[in-house]
């Protein structure tokens, strides 16, 4: 994205359609969006007095340059009131997530935490893996940062507490115990081998535990075993060594831990490089979850304190917030923030930067795997760097590489036909700006494998093109590449330079095929540039190897959506897109040729003859399926 200032013609423009909404618009809480002609968000905003707020871009000469860029490409606006500004801050982060526009800060990798379920709908309670929403009657614990901790701890849990893991319809239908409870990890309640109350005191320990009163537990089983011992019950004896010793091994994985602290996440925020890592530690029960790192997308021109606003804003979007969050840098709006938390998940919730202390050392501890994180990825942006640098000097190109596109189509015999476009920068691949074309044009335009690959190309890349030139002509958003690589040799090329041609594109925009080699041997691809002769790099060269990465990838992101379109291509019904078909007629169409593919092949005569169907609905059938006759 560009650094200088829009042109001011464009910024008076943009200036001119806030003031037209600025009009109509009144001083209560809510949220805003700012949009292209096209639709597209650009920035999604929230304010506790919209009119205010709104007029503050109308004054461009005193905003940053990014901010008068957006505002020179804001052509229209959309707004929701809200009753206060927390329901507006609540309603801002969500349609962030969702929208997720170019000039917002952006919270990239989102994926849910899974927790552990104790669940609450059956007598005996099983304990399981949970992701996603907590709407299942039951007790929950975590985040934990990683599968792998999950299925650590129930397997420690289902060894201590001899808790069952199977679904309530296995339960109920045996008649024998299960291998879990051969290998010591379930006490058989399936068969009662205990009872009700004997099993509702192990599941209340397993909650104990697991709300950090582990010491609790383990000393109750200790003195269990001593008893049993003292008994000269030597066998019931070790099994309680057993149980504390699956407790101990949940424990021995706890190597960082807050004193003092039950619940709470520790968030670091580490900027450098015009890049920041935010790298968040999850304490619950007094135990260390693990802990993740996060680079959040962001003009380098934002203050840290608006980045972790707005990344706390998005990341308790879809999961509960601890009563106490502890930062190295305190959040723009922090009371806001707070008061949009706690009313979210109905307790008080805290955000402090500790300034001494545990929990000052707990904080100094991430911020150091903050920047360390943050270096192996400025590191491999470093190395992206050097083989984009690397790429444009073999192709002889003038231009510093920031976005590549690749192109590749897949279909199966012209059905099903998708083509597909990902990307790659100077931070790697972009996966949020990869596309998928579901191709018109495919059913006409078969050759002699069955798919006009060439026209499939052609339709691709004349959308991708066309949408890019009426959305964003003068190039200033980042999307338009500054090389284009299509999968195949002198063939696809060709359709891509036509294609730029009638664009009025040609020299705009570097043109790359990539062939495979003989017998499709990786190592030997030919490389054709526009008018010059094709030409083949070093077998060990790292471009050739990044040439190959690029193709590999588009590889893998075209046949994985070719793969669902035909799924759900076959899943379709051809019945039920013919109108005034209704479900009687349609049962009535399969009881009498068996199936779908038969009626798209039966003559007017055979429709004639199905019960319920008369000659004109015959007729109609039939001239859905043959439109030429």
């Amino acid at each position: 994205m560009r650094t200088q200032p829009p042109a001011g013609g464009r910024l008076a423009t943009g200036v001119e359609v806030i003031k037209r909404y600025l009009a109509k618009l009144g001083t209560s809480p809510g949220v805003y969006r700012m949009l292209t002609h096209a639709g597209d968000v650009l920035y999604v905003g929230k304010a506790n007095n919209l009119r205010n707020r709104v007029a503050s871009y109308t004054r461009p000469a005193k905003l940053p340059i990014r901010i008068q860029r957006m505002i020179a490409q804001t052509e229209t606006m959309e707004f929701i009131v809200t009753h206060t500004e927390v329901e507006a801050l609540l309603l801002e982060n969500n349609l962030i997530k969702k929208l997720k526009p170019r000039y917002n800060v952006l919270l990239r990798d989102d994926k849910t935490f899974a927790d552990i379920l104790i669940t609450g709908d059956h007598d005996y309670p099983q304990v399981i893996k949970h992701r996603g929403s907590r709407d299942q009657k039951g007790d929950y614990f975590g985040p934990f940062a990683s599968a792998a901790a999950v299925n650590r701890t129930i397997t420690a849990l289902q060894r201590t507490f001899l808790l069952r893991n199977c679904s309530d319809g296995v339960f109920a239908h045996r008649t024998r115990p299960c291998l879990q409870y051969q290998i010591k990890r379930c006490s058989a309640p399936c068969v009662d081998f205990i009872s009700r109350e004997d099993y509702a005191v192990t599941v209340a320990q397993a909650k104990a535990f697991l709300q950090g009163r582990g010491s609790e537990i383990h000393a109750g089983l200790a003195k269990k075993m001593q008893e049993a011992s003292d008994d000269l019950n030597f066998e019931k004896a070790a099994e309680y060594r057993d149980r504390i010793q699956a407790l101990a091994q949940i424990q021995s994985h706890q190597d960082i831990n807050m004193a003092g602290v039950s619940d709470a996440d520790v968030m670091a925020l580490y900027f450098e490089g015009g890049q920041t890592c935010i790298q968040v530690f999850f304490f619950r029960g007094g135990r260390n979850n693990g802990n993740r790192s996060y680079f959040p997308s962001h003009d380098k021109q934002v203050e840290p304190g608006t980045v972790l606003a707005s990344f706390i804003g998005q990341f308790y979007d879809n999961k509960p917030s601890p009563p106490l969050i502890l930062t190295n840098v305190l959040p723009d709006e922090q009371a806001l923030l707070e008061e949009a938390l706690s009313q979210r998940v109905g307790r008080k919730v805290q955000i402090i930067k500790p300034a001494r202390g545990d929990k000052r050392k707990m904080l100094d501890h991430a911020l150091n795997n903050a920047r360390d994180a943050l270096g192996r990825k400025l590191a491999e942006s470093a190395s992206q760097r050097k083989l984009l640098d690397g790429l444009a000097e073999k192709l002889r190109l003038d231009t510093v590489l920031n976005r590549v596109e690749v192109y590749d189509n897949s279909h199966n015999q012209g059905s099903s036909a998708i083509g597909a476009m990902i990307v790659a920068g100077p931070d790697g691949f972009m996966k949020n700006a990869y596309r998928k074309f579901n191709i018109k044009t495919a059913g006409k335009a078969v050759g002699e494998h069955g798919g006009d690959d060439y026209q499939m190309m052609r339709e691709v890349l004349t959308r991708r093109f066309s949408r890019a030139i009426k959305e964003n002509p003068d190039r200033d958003d980042g999307s338009w590449p500054e090389l284009v690589i299509v999968d195949g040799g002198a063939g696809q090329l060709a359709v891509a330079e036509e294609v730029f041609e009638e664009l009025g594109l040609t020299g705009e925009i570097a043109l790359l095929g990539v062939a495979k080699g003989p017998e499709r041997n990786a190592g030997r691809e030919r490389l054709h540039l526009p008018g010059k002769a094709p030409f083949m790099l070093e077998p060990r060269d790292p471009v050739l190897y990044f040439i190959q990465r690029l193709r590999d990838e588009s590889h893998r992101f075209a046949i994985g959506t070719h793969r669902t379109k035909r799924k759900k291509d076959m899943a379709v019904n051809p019945l039920d897109e013919i109108p005034g078909i209704g479900a009687k007629r349609k049962k009535a169409l399969l009881m009498h040729f068996g199936s779908a593919k038969a009626v798209t092949r039966a003559g007017l005569a055979d429709l004639e003859k199905v019960e319920g169907i008369s000659q004109a609905v015959a007729k109609k059938i039939y001239g859905f399926f043959h439109p030429d006759s």
